[in-house]
């Protein structure tokens, strides 16, 4: 689970930066249309859609491992499992959106 927090940090500040650049765009009335930094978001989608979906492997290889290997969560009943499921349920979510994110912005790249 430790890895899911660490990445999900970076993933907001990525997206943090992003949303500030597009909070100067639209004040300074300025297009984003540059081919060099299209390419750059693209590749910084593309970086964080695969720690997103190593983070999730990671995290549910982990649920795995308490739930079915070790017996875990039915010996001991002060581990939230269940939260645990949802949560890798929600990294998985996460990658899918990320993931559609940078096929978008490939597309725009493409289209540039």
């Amino acid at each position: 689970m430790r890895v899911w927090c660490r990445f999900n940090c970076s993933y907001v500040l990525w997206s943090f930066g992003l949303a500030c650049l597009d909070i100067y765009a639209l004040r300074r009335k300025r297009d984003l249309q540059n081919p060099i930094l299209v390419s750059l978001f693209v590749v910084g989608d593309w970086v964080t859609a695969t720690l997103s979906l190593a983070a999730a492997c990671s995290s549910a290889g982990i649920v795995v491992l308490y739930a079915r290997d070790l017996n875990m969560c039915a010996t001991i009943k002060n581990l939230a499992c269940n939260r645990y499921q949802i949560s890798v349920a929600m990294a998985f979510v996460t990658w899918v959106l990320t993931a559609m994110s940078s096929h978008v912005m490939f597309w725009i790249l493409a289209s540039i």
